[in-house]
């Protein structure tokens, strides 16, 4: 009896390892005889950033509409399965995972913010699906202590990047040798701007006077830009998203602060105009992925379309995703076989691809390479814009 015992026991231990090792993960595949390529939606339509989602989405859904109807990709249809993060990322993380385990979808397309989107990038590495953001901009997106994330990638710039394009531009064009930097401590997107910021103005000869800090919560900036009107600085760089950064040039201006004010891609938002004030939206610049202004067809073209549709100009955030659209459905027409392995090394050798936010080729971290735009606002409308970097 106990040799038998010992025979069934090593029998189940054999099984269960041979269970562990089919276990692992392969990536997700396109059935044979399918006609169409499931490809995830998981994007904040609702919630505090829902602007930048919905944004997003509008892009992606153009884009979508343009490859189907010019066939798909080799006669299969792109179906997009969509959901709502609720710009919480907790529930980023269940979506990605719902969507690459239950879906089976090849490649997930979101979630706009950074926060959202790293936090679905683990389930994305174990099941072998590319993950694509349009603005995930944090430093630590695709590489994490050292380590390149293998399927996740972004089409824009980091926050640092902007930060350094932006203190060149200050030092360059604007001729600042003096700065206040007047950033969002509660965000890990305006601290990686601030940081990026500060190291270059300093390389360009220039002097940060003074770094005050606010939160996401607080509505009543006067007494700190009162201390900051007092250094008289030559400008004033407002790392932070709209909401924040609306309000702090409308109160700036109403204190008679009229030296430029100077951001990065969170302020272009609709929203802004209705915060600060059209009055208020002069002397101000931004970094950006995109401008209406830019004559290139590729940019008309996909303006001319985009109002076409929805009857409105594109701001940054519709054109970025539209091109991360576009720029999946390039690599899926390169693959080697509908699988989302495959379509991770596609991913991977993706260069020179026209995108309406530049032509961009992917590096060795998963990043784009390309061009950065600054735009000048004069009463609250794009005035001016220059490619730099």
């Amino acid at each position: 009896m106990k040799k038998l015992l010992s025979v069934f026991c090593a029998a189940a231990l054999a099984i269960t390892a041979l269970a562990g090792c089919g276990s692992e993960k392969t990536g997700n595949k396109v059935e044979d005889g399918a006609t169409t390529i499931k490809i995830g939606l998981s994007y904040e339509l609702t919630g505090s950033v829902a602007t930048y989602g919905q944004s997003s989405v509008d892009g992606v859904k153009m884009a979508i509409d343009e490859v189907n109807a010019a066939g798909g990709i080799n006669g299969k249809t792109i179906e997009l399965v969509e959901y709502d993060t609720k710009s919480d990322e907790a529930e980023a993380t269940t979506l990605g995972k719902r969507l690459m385990g239950e879906d089976k979808v090849l490649a997930i397309l979101g979630p706009a913010t950074s926060g959202a989107f790293k936090a679905e990038i683990p389930d994305a590495n174990s099941y072998k699906v590319p993950v694509i953001s349009g603005s995930a901009t944090s430093n630590d997106v695709t590489v994490v202590n050292g380590k390149v994330q293998e399927y996740a990638f972004r089409i824009c710039f980091s926050d640092s990047f902007q930060g350094e394009a932006m203190a060149k531009y200050a030092a360059q064009t604007l001729g600042a040798k003096t700065a206040v930097i007047y950033k969002d401590s509660s965000s890990d997107y305006a601290l990686g701007l601030a940081e990026g910021f500060a190291a270059a103005f300093a390389d360009e000869g220039g002097s940060i006077l003074k770094e005050e800090s606010y939160t996401s919560n607080d509505k009543d900036f006067n007494a700190v830009l009162t201390s900051i009107k007092d250094l008289n600085a030559d400008v004033i760089y407002v790392p932070g998203y709209y909401q924040q950064a609306g309000l702090i040039i409308k109160q700036a201006r109403e204190q008679g602060i009229d030296v430029p004010i100077l951001g990065a891609d969170g302020f272009d938002s609709p929203d802004l105009l209705g915060l600060a004030g059209a009055e208020n939206l002069n002397n101000v610049f931004f970094t950006n992925h995109y401008s209406s202004l830019d004559q290139d067809p590729v940019v008309q073209d996909f303006i001319a379309a985009f109002e076409e549709r929805y009857g409105r100009e594109p701001d940054a955030f519709n054109a970025l995703g539209y091109d991360e659209a576009k720029f999946l459905c390039d690599a899926l027409s390169r693959c080697e076989s509908l699988d989302s392995v495959s379509l991770q090394k596609a991913l991977c050798e993706t260069k020179d691809f026209p995108a309406v936010t530049g032509t961009l080729s992917v590096d060795e971290n998963h990043d784009a390479v390309k061009s950065i735009v600054v735009i000048e606002l004069k009463d609250g409308e794009q005035y001016k814009s220059e490619k730099v970097g």
